[in-house]
């Protein structure tokens, strides 16, 4: 199975490096933002410009992430944020791609922006907090925290 995991960097890519164990045997690719602190990640890497709150930016990475995915063709895509995933999760749904979020550990008792957009749109949707199920909703599964 290829699977495509996009995060940002700092903590979420540090909570997408402990699920690494999951994905044991299986072909994996990463999707980030170009930062210094993940050139050295040991895995096959896209890197696109950072999108932060800039319209001009997200559609020009729609466009980018849609030649990545086009190439990659992954089965399953994983996220654990931040607003990187949401273009990579609307394209990947529309090319028929199945769909994980992981909302980050840091967000106990609020939702954060990437989570209140993907909830809708996930398939599977994963809180590390068991107040979370309740504060998203029925879509939402606890099945315990990642660190």
């Amino acid at each position: 199975m290829k699977i495509l995991l996009t995060c940002s960097q700092g903590g979420h890519v540090t909570e997408m490096l402990f699920l690494m164990d999951a994905f044991d045997g299986q072909d994996v690719v990463f999707l980030m933002y170009e930062h210094p602190t993940i050139r050295n990640l040991q895995y096959k890497t896209h890197r696109i410009e950072k999108i932060d709150i800039s319209m001009w930016r997200m559609l020009k990475a729609f466009q980018k992430i849609f030649t990545i995915l086009k190439k990659e063709k992954p089965d399953l895509i994983v996220s654990t944020g931040s607003e990187i995933a949401i273009p990579t999760f609307v394209i990947g749904k529309m090319m028929g791609i199945k769909t994980v979020y992981i909302e980050s550990w840091c967000r106990v008792k609020t939702k954060s922006g990437t989570g209140r957009l993907l909830y809708y749109i996930a398939d599977v949707f994963l809180v590390q907090w068991p107040d979370l199920v309740r504060i998203y909703g029925k879509k939402a599964r606890y099945e315990g925290g990642i660190t």
